[in-house]
């Protein structure tokens, strides 16, 4: 059996192409694999919380030192690391915003990069803890950012994303971009190509 956490960001609802193709793309997991586990977590409409002074405090000092405040301050940074690290596969819906990712999502990122949780540091550097796992990365541009666009330059999105959860150890992502959806002559062929890409990559994962 293989777990998965499925996570959306938008805080759209139905009107959100990146919880549509993520949805799509699990729907069609489960069907194929009914025996697997889903866990679903929802940022765009249940947010969580930024970092903050004490949320520091305590990821940078050991557990047994911490007060109840310091405590609470990262109970909930905790809990989304247990859950994160239970996952053997992932599944992230991700809307561009202004070039990269919602802040919704963001904040998620920096509560699960944790020291000596997610990555390790040593006298050699830097170190991913989160080995052997594999992701896909569904998102929704409303330009087109493809490797031939002009625009190209301008995506920050996916870069980033490679480059911070390469940092905490996981490299095999597939990135499923549906661009081009705020220009009505080419949505429905955006949309067609990432449900292709979709079915290819359930079939390969």
């Amino acid at each position: 059996m293989v777990n998965i956490l499925h996570i959306d960001s938008s805080p759209r609802a139905e009107r959100s192409h990146s919880r549509e193709l993520s949805k799509e793309f699990v729907s069609a997991w489960k069907a194929a694999h009914p025996e697997d586990a889903i866990a679903y977590r929802d940022l765009g409409h249940h947010p969580v919380p930024h970092v903050d002074e004490a949320w520091i405090a305590a990821s940078f000092s050991p557990p047994e030192t911490h007060t109840p405040e310091l405590t609470e301050a990262i109970r909930i940074s905790d809990e989304l690391v247990d859950e994160f690290l239970a996952a053997d596969r992932y599944v992230f819906g991700v809307p561009m915003y202004n070039f990269t990712i919602p802040s919704t999502f963001k904040a998620y990122i920096d509560q699960i990069v944790r020291i000596n949780r997610t990555v390790a540091l040593d006298a050699q550097g830097f170190k991913g803890l989160v080995q052997g796992k594999k992701a896909v990365i569904i998102t929704s541009r409303g330009g087109d950012f493809s490797a031939t666009s002009p625009f190209i330059a301008y995506d920050f999105q996916e870069p980033y994303l490679r480059t911070v959860f390469g940092f905490i150890g996981i490299t095999d992502i597939q990135f499923i971009n549906a661009n081009s959806l705020n220009e009505d002559d080419a949505r429905t062929k955006s949309l067609s190509e990432a449900r292709a890409a979709i079915q290819d990559a359930i079939a390969q994962w």
